[in-house]
């Protein structure tokens, strides 16, 4: 399957239909008057967010997505049938924008979250609405309103709560695939990784997060260089940011300032974000250069530093104890954040009267 994380389709809700004009005529009815049903209202355009879908691959050969229009009004009072809403199913974590204005109409990050993107036209009113004492046989009617057409921006972003970032051929893939079932492609070149790589990686409680593996990032990535540019939008949600180096690297310090230059060109608060270093490949180094990456390291940066090899799958107990620490210190604030915003209740402190003495 494809992973496509942005599409630009159009939507036409449908039209409201026209109201009637129409009178009875009945054999023993001889004024019956004004019978002119109103027009039933255009189908609505709606987002639904599933679960099932994890890419916007469907929308890369279908663009226009159009509502039913409603009925016109009928005789003897009938309502036209209101035209049928277009359902439009879209995978958890996708942002619709207006294309025209660049108007943010919604974030569906929650399964089964609706949003209406087009409402329908309103159906036009029939005869049978402008019957008065003035008037016992009108003529007029409105037609139905147009529906809305709309040219919209999708755009996906991925919905984990660990984001692993660092140059190509770090080994953010092999990471993944070692704490979790994730199987991305590996191999000892560059761009191995060409599409973002989810994986749900379990607690000791049975509890799993949602880890994402970013393709790699190279120098400029924040101004199109690369394929990282394209994705670095997938970390935007993330809460906490592995930056994994290769110490078999030329310079791994400069590898280092090259990721966090570029997150922090690329804005969006990445660079404000929680970060563990993660110094990768201890396995292929001399003895003794260990410790003098580790000093190094936690000279030039006050996030914690944690040296593992994921192919000898060493190291990686203790930096997911410092990762489910970190969850839980941030899943905490919020709640307190969340709790300070509620509204306290009020409570009257009013005196207790004691009841009347009930008469003899």
């Amino acid at each position: 399957m494809q992973f496509i994380d942005y599409a630009e389709i159009q939507v036409q809700s449908g039209d409201g239909g026209d109201g009637m004009v129409a009178f009875r005529r009945e054999k023993y009815v001889p004024t019956g008057g004004p019978s002119g049903g109103n027009g039933g209202s255009g189908g609505s355009v709606i987002f639904v967010a599933t679960e099932q879908l994890q890419t916007l691959l469907d929308f890369r050969y279908r663009h226009l997505f159009k509502a039913d229009d409603g009925q016109k009004g009928g005789i003897k009072n009938m309502a036209g049938a209101k035209g049928a809403d277009i359902i439009i199913e879209v995978p958890c974590g996708t942002l619709v924008q207006d294309a025209t204005t660049g108007e943010i109409l919604g974030d569906l990050t929650d399964p089964q979250q609706r949003l209406c993107v087009a409402k329908g036209g309103r159906g036009g009113l029939g005869n049978q609405c402008y019957l008065s004492n003035h008037n016992r046989a009108p003529e007029q009617f409105l037609p139905g309103v147009p529906g809305e057409s709309r040219l919209l921006r999708l755009e996906l972003k991925l919905l984990a709560e660990v984001g692993i970032v660092g140059l190509p051929n770090a080994g953010k893939s092999t990471l993944i695939s070692v704490l979790s079932a994730a199987r991305p492609k590996i191999a000892d070149y560059p761009f191995t990784t060409l599409v973002p790589n989810l994986g749900v990686v379990r607690r000791d409680t049975g509890d799993g997060t949602v880890f994402a593996d970013i393709p790699g990032l190279i120098e400029g990535a924040s101004q199109g260089a690369g394929l990282g540019h394209d994705f670095l939008r997938h970390i935007e949600r993330t809460r906490i940011l592995l930056h994994v180096v290769d110490l078999t690297g030329t310079d791994p310090l400069a590898d280092y300032r090259t990721i966090q230059g570029e997150m922090t060109a690329y804005g969006r608060g990445l660079a404000d974000r929680p970060c563990i270093i993660v110094l990768n490949k201890t396995d292929a180094l001399e003895p003794g250069d260990l410790e003098f990456w580790q000093e190094e390291f936690q000279a030039l940066t006050t996030d914690p530093v944690f040296t593992i090899s994921a192919v000898a799958q060493k190291g990686l107990d203790p930096l997911l104890r410092e990762v489910w620490r970190q969850l839980d210190d941030l899943k905490a604030q919020e709640q307190r954040e969340q709790a300070a915003l509620e509204p306290v209740p009020l409570v009257l402190n009013l005196p207790t009267l004691a009841p009347p003495e009930l008469a003899r």
